[in-house]
């Protein structure tokens, strides 16, 4: 095979693999600006609104428990490809729930459960498979790109949600099953199946090995683990109440909301891009970029405390995204080398359910705060980012971290 076709083909199953995590944000970021519509509709309070994501998000992170492990044993890509057709399947679900049942709220509730679990096998265990496939500089790249995928994911979503509202407001469920079921099919031709390890390893050898990663890197792990999961609650809460901001305050509807929403969401995005490409293998910078991402992020949510002005909203929420962008590929990297390959995904998957358990909290949380004070909660929600950026810097050394060879 020539260079040119190596090149062509690694184009093609990078591209195929950054297709999971745009895929898998869709499945809370989608949602995100049609939630007021569907409080609405379906008569909701706001913790009962909150928690259309919230039932996707905790499935998830319990599934992971088993997600890491199955893709270690059994290959990365055959957790992978049923994961994204049942994450289809719970999608159609809630949209023929909400077409034809009179009071949908809870069978919604129950498919996106569904939907959640399908997760659990998407792009953590995609993260397992980048660091199976490659190494170096191009590992950092790809996952720079992975997160960046996750970031286009989540600039697209409510442009593409608020599109697909204009339809119906149920019509964003049944896009799930469009985008997921072409993914599975392309996972399953183009790539082989890392992560596979010797079936006759017992399970009581395979909890050991992994238990003897987090016995030597757990202070470590923990915090880049925390790290992750609050970057997600912070920016999950945020958008949540970005969005029925924009609605309630600013009567910004529909469509127009959706490419307002997207646009601090790309800025997460494109520097998500720019990171992934200049961190290479430098973990040294990687621990930087991750402490100052998360006090930047809680600097701007303290900032949105504290200033009561209209205009700054969208200037703090940019903030915010533009922290989470220099941290996200950072933390990727750090967590997925830092094992080796036949204990990858049990790694990876531990810090996708955190990330979920992140997300879902986020919302719910967020609606109870405001609730309580608008200025007490993104005070507190500012102070969280910049202990977790603390506790980074504290406790990760990525020298030891990493694993080596």
């Amino acid at each position: 095979m020539t260079d040119s076709k190596n090149k062509q083909y690694s184009a093609a199953i990078i591209a195929t693999i950054s297709s999971v995590p745009f895929i898998m944000v869709l499945g809370n970021s989608m949602l995100i600006p049609v939630l007021p519509k569907m409080k609405s509709v379906m008569s909701l309070s706001q913790f009962q609104c909150g928690l259309i994501i919230t039932a996707f998000s905790i499935p998830a992170g319990l599934a992971l428990i088993l997600a890491g492990p199955l893709s270690d044993r059994y290959g990365r890509k055959t957790v992978i490809t049923p994961s994204l057709i049942l994450y289809g399947i719970g999608g159609l679900l809630a949209g023929l729930s909400a077409l034809f049942i009179a009071k949908p709220y809870y069978y919604i509730l129950g498919s996106r459960f569904v939907q959640g679990l399908a997760a659990a096998g998407t792009a953590p265990v995609a993260m397992s498979l980048v660091g199976d496939l490659f190494q170096g500089d191009q590992r950092s790249g790809v996952l720079g790109l992975l997160e960046a995928a996750n970031g286009l994911g989540k600039v697209a979503s409510p442009i593409l949600g608020a599109a697909a509202a204009l339809v119906a407001w149920y019509f964003p469920f049944f896009v799930y099953g469009v985008l997921s079921l072409p993914a599975a099919v392309a996972i399953w031709l183009l790539i082989g199946n890392p992560g596979k390890t010797d079936k006759d390893t017992g399970l009581a050898q395979y909890f050991k090995n992994v238990l003897e990663v987090f016995a030597t890197k757990g202070k470590g792990l923990s915090a880049t683990y925390l790290a992750g999961a609050v970057i997600l609650f912070l920016l999950f809460g945020l958008l949540f109440f970005y969005s029925d901001t924009l609605e309630t305050s600013y009567k910004i509807f529909g469509f127009k909301k959706g490419l307002i929403l997207a646009i601090p969401v790309l800025i997460m995005s494109v520097t998500s891009f720019i990171t992934g490409k200049l961190i290479k293998n430098k973990v040294g910078l990687m621990k930087t970029l991750t402490w100052l991402g998360l006090t930047l992020g809680g600097l701007g949510l303290l900032s949105l405390g504290l200033v009561n002005t209209s205009w700054y909203l969208f200037i703090a929420v940019s903030i915010v995204g533009l922290g989470n962008g220099l941290a996200l590929p950072s933390l990727n990297y750090l967590i997925t080398s830092s094992t080796t390959d036949e204990r990858r995904g049990m790694v990876t998957s531990t810090y996708g359910g955190v990330r979920f358990f992140g997300v879902a909290l986020g919302p719910p949380l967020f609606g109870m705060g405001l609730e309580w004070s608008k200025t007490g909660l993104f005070c507190l929600a500012g102070i969280l980012g910049i202990i977790a950026a603390i506790v980074v810097y504290l406790l990760v050394q990525p020298q030891k971290l990493v694993a080596q060879g």
